[in-house]
């Protein structure tokens, strides 16, 4: 029996191997999806790590750039922000590494396909929709969900078999990718409990105060500082200079996709700071009704990806709607950098609706008189007034 396993090289996936050679005899093909946030010197400790434990062969994937064209460039255009304040790093990722992994499966003639997920976390419905919907006849395992196996049995039968267990795997569930980290487990648990002083790992004395110039076309970043950059590159760039500031740490309590509530911090400096200016920047050059419907679909976008539901054909239509949302979205956002804050700070685009000669905001009109505004206002009240007058009973 082949199986791939999708392999991130944490305890959860650490276990599925030994386990899945002791108990079902499976040749174990380890499956490494790239997402982000791994430099060389980690990605050859989780290929060492799948060796150790015995795996048949190891696969890694470079998938960044698909990541951001066919998962982050749209939460970016969508201003996507789960609860209105995460970033949605993990759910994205998630579906790209399903994908790849139904490649690297269906290229090898795998007989099942396997992944470390929970019974109570989001990414067992995203690996097993994608799954199912890319290889339909194809068994799925899920040993730590499937048989209800904790984080201390688990390190607890590595441990007999002296096999080597991922430091500090018992306190944290740690998740780097493209779009930012999440951490989970732990205090994570209790909504009252605040952030431990190591939550985010060391952190330095922050530079001085910056500005970040980004630049814009088609609604995506471009440039940073004059300097022409693009694609997953400017992803990285911007969430390493945000992360030398501390910023994009927070918390998000919400739904999950099974119906019971959920906390996990995060750290995701590029994803909040690039939608805040992109948000900006749009709202220089739509109109109010592209804003306001944009956001409608944004938000539900995001609620199909965070439900492992990126192959359902309506989110090819909201792409298309987004798309052609953006047209005009170009130009350049300044935003201001200073330890553990930042503010967008200006905007401009030759697309710009705020114009002097349409009219200046509280001075002058140039587009009409006076007399029209007072028209305008005296229609305007109307309704209001109709109402009013239905409730109080008298003639309007």
């Amino acid at each position: 029996m082949r199986v791939v396993l999708a392999f991130s090289g944490g305890l959860d996936t650490s276990f599925c191997v030994p386990w899945l050679e002791e108990t079902l005899g499976a040749e174990v093909v380890t499956v490494f999806v790239n997402t982000g946030g791994a430099d060389r010197a980690a990605l050859d400790q989780v290929a060492a790590q799948s060796k150790a434990l015995g795996a048949a062969r190891h696969v890694e994937i470079d998938a960044r750039r698909a990541v951001y064209d066919h998962h982050v460039a749209w939460l970016i255009r969508g201003n996507v922000l789960r609860g209105e304040v995460y970033p949605m790093c993990v759910g994205a990722e998630r579906t790209r590494q399903a994908i790849e992994v139904a490649r690297v499966a269906r290229e090898i003639g795998a007989d099942a396909v396997a992944h470390g997920s929970t019974g109570a976390g989001n990414d067992q419905i995203r690996f097993d929709v994608v799954l199912r919907v890319l290889l339909p006849e194809t068994t799925i395992l899920a040993p730590i969900r499937d048989h209800t196996i904790t984080r201390e049995q688990a390190t607890a039968w590595m441990r007999e078999r002296r096999l080597p267990v991922p430091e500090g795997s018992a306190r944290y569930s740690v998740n780097r990718g493209l779009w930012g980290t999440t951490y989970g487990g732990s205090w994570t648990h209790d909504p009252w409990a605040a952030p431990p002083e190591d939550a985010w790992g060391p952190t330095s004395p922050a530079p001085e105060a910056r500005d970040l110039v980004i630049g814009w076309v088609g609604g995506l970043p471009v440039s940073i500082d004059g300097t022409p950059i693009s694609g997953f590159e400017a992803i990285e760039a911007v969430g390493e200079i945000a992360r030398a500031y501390a910023l994009g740490r927070g918390i998000h309590l919400g739904e999950t996709v099974l119906g019971i509530k959920g906390r996990v911090a995060f750290e995701a400096g590029a994803p909040l700071v690039l939608i805040a200016a992109h948000r900006e920047l749009e709202k220089l050059v739509l109109t109010r009704w592209q804003l306001f419907w944009k956001d409608h679909l944004g938000r539900f976008y995001g609620e199909r990806l965070h439900e492992g539901q990126h192959l359902d054909p309506v989110m090819r239509d909201i792409e298309a709607m987004m798309l052609s949302s953006q047209r005009h979205v170009a130009g350049e956002t300044r935003v201001r950098l200073e330890a553990g804050r930042f503010q967008v700070t200006g905007v401009r685009s030759p697309h710009a609706l705020l114009r002097d000669a349409a009219g200046r905001y509280g001075e002058l009109p140039s587009l009409w008189t006076g007399e029209d505004a007072k028209a305008f206002a005296k229609i305007a009240a109307i309704p209001s007034m109709l109402a009013t007058a239905q409730e109080e009973k008298r003639p309007w």
